[in-house]
């Protein structure tokens, strides 16, 4: 018996320091979540209303592209407040809420991959939103004659530094002369990238740290979920130790 009792004392003293280890990390890791999800929503906050920039998106007809960054938003929020969940179900230790932990970071890690995967689909290189930008541009070389065309055509091409959809050749080809926006006001040469490429680095460069941001968020759910699912083994393996030794008549922590 007292062999017995000292092995349930070595093990029950292996488990709390294991669930101790396990406890506090989760507690730290979701501290770094939370401020993952500060500071994702206060990129996506910043993308949608930096001044200039959405209505430019609007005049262009670009609004898919804050799709991606709504769902982020979304998603900081609910990382955001199951942080704090996480933080209190490592500290009571309860499975139930250690199981519904464990679900919401599933979700949050599928709802971050989703709005990654969106926003990157319309703001990178060879992506959606590059047809959709050709399409717009070409409609505005088209109609010269509207003059709410040419203001927007010019302000595009003069506040990005382009020249037409692919180039100095969309105007080239279609025998249209070459606007003085289209060229370098220092050199005079015309602008060698056209604005479908100029655009679409210009929102890269707005979205690429969102979107890194997120996709190590994601990486922080899976593994607060495995610390989870630890705690929850260690937790369960505790209490039937403590279940045996009570039905044996001898405690492990007397």
């Amino acid at each position: 018996m007292d062999g017995s009792k000292g092995i349930n004392k070595t093990t029950a003293s292996k488990l709390d320091n294991q669930i101790y280890c396990v406890r506090y990390t989760l507690m730290c890791f979701n501290v770094v979540l939370w401020l993952f999800g500060v500071s994702i929503f206060a990129l996506c906050l910043w993308i949608c209303f930096e001044p200039g920039f959405n209505e430019w998106m609007r005049i262009l007809e670009l609004q898919k592209y804050f799709i991606g960054v709504y769902i982020i938003l979304i998603g900081s929020l609910i990382v955001m407040v199951v942080s704090f969940i996480g933080c209190g179900a490592a500290i009571t230790e309860n499975t139930t809420i250690l199981l519904a932990y464990i679900g919401t970071q599933i979700a949050t890690f599928v709802f971050g991959l989703i709005g990654s995967c969106v926003v990157l689909d319309f703001s990178t290189y060879d992506s959606s939103i590059q047809p959709l930008i050709k399409d717009i541009i070409m409609r505005l070389i088209h109609n010269p004659q509207h003059e709410g065309s040419k203001f927007i055509l010019r302000m595009v091409q003069e506040g990005i530094g382009c020249c037409g959809a692919d180039g100095p050749m969309d105007y080239i080809n279609y025998n249209k002369p070459l606007p003085s926006e289209c060229r370098d006001s220092v050199t005079g040469n015309a602008y060698f990238h056209g604005c479908i490429d100029e655009m679409t680095w210009y929102l890269e460069g707005k979205t690429g740290w969102l979107a890194g941001i997120v996709l190590a968020s994601c990486m922080i759910s899976v593994i607060n979920a495995v610390m989870s699912l630890i705690l929850i083994q260690a937790v369960n393996k505790e209490k039937e130790i403590g279940e045996k030794s009570r039905l044996r008549g001898n405690p492990y922590d007397d």
